[in-house]
């Protein structure tokens, strides 16, 4: 599982999950798209349904690499433990994988119920090149993954929208599409 806001999902995403499930041989990566982030609440996020119709078209064709309405289908706040045992009902006896980027790490102490996310899914951190170890402290089981650095920012990339500046090959060409086509980061800044 590989949750997120994905406003705009780009190509710093599909190189974590991509890479997480070479590195991890993981059968899927299955990118979650948050219905309400709690971490956001500040701030103005696209609906749901474009966050995922965007991950939905980076996504397809490529092998192993899923979209999840998970999140949207149960509806108020995205939770990361509500939907891992959501998988892990779904597939009893799988094993999951939590692919967060190693930045991430430090926050996990404020999410609710991290506990059960420990007991029910390995954290998979996803480190770019020069990114010192992280420990996550006791009861997690750990595994890094090395990724490419590359230095894409969803909040760069929606004021460049705004903006009228290109996202060529920082968003992948049918994401660009979508966001053209739905008016999304239109006059936000």
């Amino acid at each position: 599982m590989f949750g997120g806001t994905f406003d705009p999902v780009h190509v710093g995403h599909l190189v974590a999950a991509v890479n997480t499930r070479h590195a991890l041989s993981l059968d899927r990566v299955l990118l979650v798209v948050a219905n309400h982030p709690w971490q956001k609440r500040d701030r103005s996020v696209s609906a749901p349904e474009h966050r995922l119709t965007m991950v939905t078209a980076a996504t397809a064709g490529i092998a192993g690499l899923e979209a999840s309405s998970l999140e949207i289908e149960r509806g108020g706040e995205s939770y990361t433990a509500d939907t891992l045992e959501a998988l892990a009902a779904a597939e009893p006896g799988g094993e999951l994988f939590l692919v967060v980027g190693a930045d991430v790490v430090s926050e996990l102490p404020s999410w609710r119920r991290v506990e059960r996310v420990a007991a029910l899914a390995t954290l998979a951190m996803v480190a770019r090149p020069g990114t010192p170890a992280v420990d996550p402290g006791p009861g997690w089981r750990t595994e890094r993954v090395d990724i490419p650095g590359l230095d894409v920012s969803a909040s760069d990339l929606r004021r460049r929208a705004a903006a009228g500046l290109p996202l060529d090959f920082l968003v992948p060409a049918p994401v660009i599409d979508v966001i053209a086509r739905l008016g999304l980061y239109a006059g936000r800044r």
